[in-house]
């Protein structure tokens, strides 16, 4: 009698489990479709990868959808994103449409030495369109974000104060933020910074960085830059320049928000900041 009792609270506990276990499997959001795409580029004289995480209910559903591209760092490719964090299970919670270019190693900037590498150029003249072309997009300034990681971190943030009709958030993680005033100091960053800029005191140097441009530029025109989100490791060489930033968007009374967190230059600090940023990038778009 014993026995036979134990062996129905056994098959009442698995039959419990089992029911729970299912009833999560059919709540837990089911990792987003990924596209692996190709875009023939005019400007870039060459066919140009890119990736596209959609909506769970892209294929039935006849919405439009905010657009967040995400940008890689040096030395990565336009995959990282979906092969190096879990951002297509993560965006399977919202619904944003999620692009990754390609950016090489060049900076999200039109090269001042190889004449087909116009990243700045391919992504806002010819990426973009594209997307809002081929895609359910919701194609303004308003439902447009942008953010990367190191390298991409920096051109998320040039993107959004060269185009603020463009973006309406931007977010760095990790951004190397100072790239176009470096010189001699790094072995690693020196050939592509001198392959994309030029040499120290070009034009191209003084076009396109992030610091200058925000102290030159008009009262009018700092009113419509959008609102920046960035972050930094602490244990990352790169956190004293984002906070060099974060002391020059106060000082121009710029909105922004600036978080210091535990964490170093590497894939899990971009895969737990990424999750943020989507979370940021929700609350951002309802207030539309």
């Amino acid at each position: 009698m014993v026995m036979k009792l134990q062996g129905n609270c056994f098959l009442f506990v698995i039959f419990v489990l089992a029911s729970s276990f299912m009833g999560w499997a059919q709540t837990a959001p089911k990792a987003a479709p990924v596209q692996a795409l190709q875009l023939s580029s005019k400007l870039m004289a060459r066919d140009v990868p890119y990736r596209v995480v959609l909506p769970t209910d892209y294929r039935w559903s006849k919405e439009r959808y905010p657009v967040i591209y995400l940008l890689h760092g040096l030395a990565g490719h336009y995959d990282n994103w979906t092969d190096k964090t879990k951002i297509a299970q993560y965006a399977a919670s919202y619904k944003f449409i999620v692009v990754t270019p390609e950016g090489g190693d060049g900076w999200y900037t039109d090269s001042s030495t190889i004449s087909n590498d116009k990243y700045e150029d391919y992504i806002i003249k010819e990426l973009i369109p594209e997307i809002d072309a081929k895609f359910h997009t919701l194609a303004d300034r308003d439902h447009r974000m942008i953010a990367g990681l190191s390298m991409g971190g920096y051109g998320a943030i040039k993107f959004g104060l060269k185009y603020p009709d463009l973006f309406s958030l931007v977010g760095s993680f990790s951004g190397a933020l100072d790239a176009p005033l470096r010189g001699q100091d790094s072995q690693f960053l020196r050939p592509s910074i001198i392959s994309v800029f030029g040499p120290e005191g070009s034009k191209a140097r003084k076009d396109n960085d992030i610091y200058g441009i925000l102290r030159d530029m008009s009262i009018d025109k700092l009113k419509n830059i959008p609102f920046i989100y960035f972050d930094c490791g602490t244990e990352d060489s790169f956190l004293q320049m984002n906070r060099d930033f974060d002391t020059l968007l106060i000082d121009k009374k710029i909105p922004h928000e600036f978080r210091e967190l535990p964490g170093k230059h590497e894939w899990p600090y971009w895969d737990s900041q990424v999750q943020e940023f989507l979370r940021i990038a929700n609350k951002h778009v309802k207030t539309y």
